[in-house]
């Protein structure tokens, strides 16, 4: 009994400093990405069913149930006392929702396999009243998708969003697989500006053939672009027009230097590419 007693503490003693590296690398290790509670279980079928922002729609119909009770939820006790909510918080949630609907009305109705020869046969186009007329609920009100995005997202004063949206279709901005979060949400819409040069739709500089080509959906919410950066394009652009010299504001920053070189120049086209509709489907 004497020698356990002598030797108890030399062994609790090895046991602590056994434990300081552990803890050392516990305390190094990044802490865990936080998600707002209402939107887990988005970010849950994001991370599964998302792939390069294309969906697994075939896999993603399978488990809509998850998807229609978090759809619900966002008309629900969960968003009670939505107007004192942080602008983060109240973008985020707008951006999910629009995203989450899209998702249930391409579900709703896959395979889609339309007729009109304005679209492709799987686009999310040939769904009836796709973004017009089909409302959902949503912080105790009833929207289309085009209200959201032409009536709401505005207020924030923030384009990026408009490079945020899941559109259905490929030639959108990149679906996240994940989702958008109050305490993270700089972070993901300047990851988002970023993403823009690294996607053909979305905006391309090509120095030989002097032309820099853009999304329309730098056209379709002109507003909000030349209203945030219109001010700082006019004089670097003389001679553009207001919505293209904030294009060119918008994506400067994140150029290479040979790049912004050839814009400073300012002889170049501006050509917007045709919008390409056909679903962002991962079959």
């Amino acid at each position: 009994m004497r020698r356990a007693r002598t030797i108890l503490p030399w062994v609790l003693t090895l046991v602590a400093l056994l434990s300081i590296p552990l803890a050392a690398a516990q305390q190094d290790e990044a802490p865990a990405v936080s998600v707002d509670p209402l939107h887990k279980p988005l970010d849950t079928l994001l991370n599964q069913d998302v792939r390069d922002g294309r969906v697994y729609y075939a896999a993603l119909k399978q488990q809509r149930a998850t998807l229609d009770h978090y759809v619900a939820s966002l008309d629900g006790p969960a968003v009670a006392g939505f107007a004192t909510w942080t602008a983060d918080a109240r973008l985020a949630f707008w951006l999910n929702a629009y995203n989450a609907f899209v998702l249930q009305t391409v579900i709703n109705h896959y395979p889609i396999r339309g007729t009109s020869s304005k679209y492709p046969r799987s686009s999310i186009r040939q769904i009836p009243g796709a973004f017009d007329r089909l409302q959902h609920r949503a912080a105790g009100r009833s929207v289309t998708l085009d209200q959201i995005e032409q009536q709401i997202l505005p207020t924030f004063n923030d384009p990026r969003v408009f490079l945020a949206l899941g559109r259905g279709a490929l030639g959108s901005g990149r679906l996240r697989s994940e989702a958008f979060s109050s305490t993270r949400l700089e972070q993901q819409l300047a990851a988002v500006r970023a993403e823009c040069l690294d996607q053909v739709q979305c905006a391309q500089v090509d120095r030989v053939a002097g032309v820099v080509n853009i999304s329309p959906i730098f056209s379709w919410d002109a507003a909000s672009f030349i209203t945030k950066y219109g001010p700082e394009a006019s004089t670097a652009y003389p001679g553009r027009s207001a919505i293209e010299a904030a294009v060119l504001t918008y994506i400067s920053g994140d150029l290479l230097g040979t790049e912004k070189a050839f814009l400073k120049a300012n002889t170049f086209r501006v050509v917007y590419e045709t919008f390409d509709w056909r679903l962002n489907d991962l079959r």
